[in-house]
């Protein structure tokens, strides 16, 4: 037995113990490199899907070439929407947007204001004025054109007045209160 001791105390047993040592480190180092691995290649897996075929770096070129796609599209999308809103919105410019009603007795009858002059003009202070004069026994229906808030022929004080309140009240819209949805 004394052999033996001499064997583990001398240089070549000092420098067995030592390689036997660095050995054991060595193998704890590949198993935990070893699982390192096997928790990459995992994760890999959910960012590259099940087949793993390509590496990460054909991976991103793959979803930047997905990304500018996407860009390209809804480039595409907003630019046809813009000219389809344009579009609504020119015809939008010929809509009544302002409007006014006047009732009146037209010929001093006690008739219950049945008389009325109706001013509907756009945006631009343009349309016309409807006015409907009740008698008795007959209705008489005129219409004058406007231009940018003034009419081509003269208007009685009662289509004057219609005029006045349209253009005073604000177009639908125009600040809000009377916009789809409010």
């Amino acid at each position: 037995m004394p052999e033996v001791h001499a064997t583990i105390t001398d240089t070549q047993g000092i420098v067995a113990i030592a390689a036997a040592a660095a050995a054991v480190i060595a193998l704890a180092a590949c198993v935990a490199l070893a699982l390192s691995l096997r928790r990459l290649r995992a994760a890999q897996r959910v960012v590259l899907g099940p087949s793993g075929e390509s590496d990460l770096v054909s991976h991103a070129a793959e979803l930047d070439a997905a990304f500018d796609a996407l860009r390209d599209y809804v480039a595409d999308v907003a630019g046809r929407l813009d000219a389809r809103l344009a579009t609504a919105e020119l015809g939008l410019k010929g809509a009544v947007a302002h409007r006014a009603l006047v009732r009146y007795d037209a010929y001093n009858e006690m008739s219950g204001h049945q008389s009325m002059s109706i001013a509907l003009l756009d945006a631009t202070r343009s349309g016309i004025v409807l006015s409907s004069i009740h008698h008795r026994d007959q209705a008489r229906l005129y219409a004058k054109q406007v231009h940018g808030g003034r009419s081509e022929l003269e208007l009685s004080p009662e289509e004057d007045e219609a005029v006045r309140l349209a253009l005073a009240n604000p177009a639908p819209g125009a600040d809000g209160t009377d916009a789809p949805g409010n």
